[in-house]
Formats: structure tokens, C-alpha cells, sequence
């Protein structure tokens, strides 16, 4: 087979120096021929005609810029290699414009990655309108794709890859790609990663592949600080009373957001159907995560049930609270901490209410298992990290921890009925 491959199949790079641009430089072109058939493409690579080895069509010298091209015209070499002896392999025959249009990525590819991940965008997309995922998601998705665009572009010259020619390197290629030419940290190429991978389970699913590709790529979020605030700070919070009447609404829903550990976008788009009496006979919000689709199942205390019944027929529509735009609750988040005078090392957002509830109620007993449920976590090693903040943690459930709360709660009473008084 390798005798055939050699009296039949070349790869040649050559310049197009009828086409000089601005600066000098011409194009770097290949050559594939197979059985004298001959096939041209462009690299997207150029270079100063003038450093050009014409006989082994590489750059001349070892600079930084001859290094760099001469290291992309053999990862081209390889590739095509590649692909030359898969299609010997699986078809019997190859043709330089099969090869060409293969390495391109031309023409319809059912089993592309950017195909199934636009196609997937697209679907995602749909749940979006119909409120059932978030945009920020979306968002992270789109963005993903397009890194994945470029990455492929600058890194194999192609405008897509079939799920069949993925490597393990290919994966880890693109952390490499992410970290130091996106500059993305840790936590990030993590985020950024797992889409992808996401992508290699789908074309299983799909029939396109049989094993997962990046099987063998491992990588996992780093530990940080989650900012949260304390238990004692929270009862700050509810004694404050706020100058201006329109910062009352974003206190009670951080407060409430506090005791349910609901994010910003699940309690705005919360409604009285939500609220359930359950198998014990208390009340729960009964709901799914915005962000992943996950259950979040949380009993409701009284300090949440009270705001819950303060605002009442105040809305308009079916939603229980009228919260204003997430920027305008952490503005007015950072104005109620200062009148509170609480003080933190990290910067307090209305997100910071979700982990104070993690820790918090991981402090006051609740088991890990039971705050992942709460939480709407998919994995409880996210629901570890507040584990990790807190040392003080001890197994009850949430029968033993309503009592710690019946200073707070009597406190919260009085204070509304002074409001009613005046």
C-alpha cells in the first residue's frame, strides 16, 4: 500500500506570485495530485517570496514567522496523509478532488461537529422563546461555537470537522487554543469544554460515532470563593429599613432569595402555581431550574411565606413578584449592604443570596444531599463547594433547622407589624 501511496498520491505547497497583496506577500498554496490528476488549494497562509524554498516548498530560516508557517504546512501535510489513507482504507480509491474537498471540509457533512452543534444552537434556541432554558446559556453556547469556528479554521484550514476524525488532541488542542490565544481562565475552558464534549455524547446518541473521542481528556472546575454573606448579616438586612421605598422590593426578594436559595431569574419568572402544599403538609416551591432544566424542590419557611403573602395581588399577571431588571437589584443591593452596614471582603450581588442560602443552611444542619436537591444542582460535587466554605456543618434535616430561625422569624414579624402601626 505505502509503494502505491508514493507512485501515486503527492502533496505539493508552491506560491501564487501572480497574485501579490500589499505588503509583498503572496499565497501559499497545496498541490494534491493522485494518479496525475492535480488539485489546487489554498492554505490561507502567505510569505515574502523572497524567504521561499522553492525546492522543498517550506520558508526560509528559523525565524518566529518561518518557524510558525512551516510548522502549519505540516500539520496540512499530515492532514492530508491522513485523510488519503483513511479513504484507501474505507473506500478502496481515492481522487485528488475527494481528498481536497474531504481536507476542505466542502459539501454536506452529516456527521460535522459545527453542523450538529449550529443545529443543536438552533433547537436551543427555540426553548429560549418558549422560556423553558435561559439566554445566558444560549449565549454561552453561541460563543462556544464561534471559538470552535475559528479554532478549526486556524487550526486544521477547514470550515468544519467530521465527528469521525476527532482525537483526543483535538480537544485538548482547543483548551490549549482557549487559555492562550482567547487568554480564558481555568473555570472558563472548563465552561467552554464541556459543550464540545457535549457535542461528541449527541453523535453517539445520533448513530454518527460509536465512542467518544475525548474520552480521555480530563479537566474539572477549580475551587473559589463563593461570596456570601452570614447568618447575622442576613438579620441586619431584614432590621434595615431603607430610605427610599423602591429599594424595598429588591430587600425582600434578596431576603427571600436568602431562604429558598432561588437565582434572580427563577424567582422572577415564579408563580402562584409554583406554590404547593406537599407530602408533609407544608408549602413548597415546586419548580424547575431557568439554567438547567433541573428540579429545585424547597420546603418554604415562614421568614419566604410572608413575603410571599406581602405581595399578594400586587402584580399584574400570574407571576408572584414584580422584580425589576437584575441590574437594578444589584444597585440596589450594594446601596441596602451599605445602609445595613454589613461588611465583606467580596463584592455583594443579588446572586450572592443564593450562595448565603448554600451556606447558610449547610451551617444550620442541612445535609448535602438535601441542599443539592434544593439547589436544582445536576452534580453534588457543586453543592461540595459550600461544603468546603463552611466547617460547622452537621446532618439535620430541615425539621431541626426551622427552630435556629425562630429569633429571626419573631423578629421579622415585629418589624411588619411597626410598619403596620405607623
Amino acid at each position: 500500500m505505502e509503494k502505491e501511496k508514493r507512485s501515486t498520491f503527492k502533496l505539493l505547497f508552491y506560491l501564487k506570485k501572480n497574485e501579490p497583496k500589499k505588503n509583498g506577500n503572496v499565497p501559499v498554496m497545496g498541490r494534491i495530485t493522485i494518479d496525475g490528476t492535480p488539485k489546487s488549494f489554498s492554505t490561507k497562509l502567505e510569505i515574502n517570496p523572497n524567504n521561499w524554498d522553492l525546492k522543498h516548498g517550506r520558508v526560509l530560516g528559523k525565524s518566529t514567522q518561518a518557524l510558525s508557517i512551516n510548522l502549519k504546512l505540516d500539520n496540512i501535510r499530515v492532514r492530508i496523509n491522513k485523510i488519503y489513507d483513511e479513504m484507501l482504507k474505507d473506500e478502496g480509491f481515492a481522487t485528488a478532488q475527494k481528498v481536497k474537498l474531504s481536507f476542505l471540509g466542502v459539501g454536506v457533512m452529516d456527521d460535522a461537529l459545527l453542523k450538529v452543534f449550529k443545529i443543536h444552537n438552533e433547537e436551543f434556541e427555540k426553548l429560549v422563546a418558549k422560556e423553558k432554558r435561559s439566554q445566558s446559556t444560549y449565549n454561552k453556547y453561541i460563543t462556544v461555537y464561534n471559538h470552535l469556528c475559528e479554532f478549526i479554521k486556524e487550526r486544521y484550514h477547514r470550515e468544519d470537522m467530521a465527528f469521525r476524525e476527532l482525537t483526543s488532541d483535538f480537544i485538548r488542542e482547543f483548551d490549549f487554543f482557549l487559555r492562550y490565544d482567547k487568554q480564558c481562565a481555568h473555570n472558563t475552558v472548563w465552561v467552554y469544554t464541556m459543550p464540545v464534549i457535549s457535542m461528541a455524547e449527541l453523535a453517539i446518541k445520533k448513530g454518527l460515532i460509536r465512542d467518544n473521542p475525548f474520552e480521555d481528556y480530563e479537566i474539572s472546575m477549580e475551587e473559589t470563593d463563593r461570596g456570601y454573606i452570614l447568618k447575622e448579616d442576613v438579620e441586619k438586612l431584614m432590621k434595615c429599613k431603607p430610605e427610599h421605598k423602591r429599594y424595598e422590593l429588591v430587600k425582600d426578594i434578596f431576603i427571600f432569595s436568602c431562604f429558598t436559595g432561588l437565582s434572580y431569574v427563577d424567582i422572577k419568572k415564579m408563580k402562584q402555581s409554583n406554590i404547593q402544599s406537599f407530602f408533609d403538609g407544608h408549602q413548597w416551591i415546586i419548580s424547575r431550574r431557568q439554567k438547567s432544566d433541573i428540579a429545585s424542590n424547597v420546603r418554604l419557611m415562614e421568614i419566604p411565606k410572608r413575603i410571599i403573602e406581602k405581595y399578594q395581588g400586587v402584580t399584574r399577571n400570574e407571576f408572584i413578584f414584580p422584580v425589576p431588571t437584575n441590574a437594578t437589584c444589584n444597585a440596589h443591593v450594594k446601596k441596602l449592604i451599605e445602609k445595613a452596614e454589613i461588611n465583606t471582603e467580596q463584592k455583594v450581588t443579588f446572586h450572592t443570596a443564593r450562595h448565603t442560602f448554600g451556606t447558610m443552611f449547610l451551617t444550620e444542619g442541612v445535609p448535602l444531599e438535601s441542599l443539592s436537591k434544593m439547589m436544582g444542582h445536576k452534580n453534588i460535587s457543586t453543592t461540595q463547594i459550600y461544603a468546603k466554605i463552611t466547617s460547622q456543618k452537621i446532618s439535620k434535616d430541615m425539621d431541626l433547622v426551622s427552630p435556629k430561625f425562630a429569633g429571626m422569624e419573631a423578629a421579622f414579624i415585629e418589624m411588619e407589624q411597626e410598619d403596620l402601626a405607623i
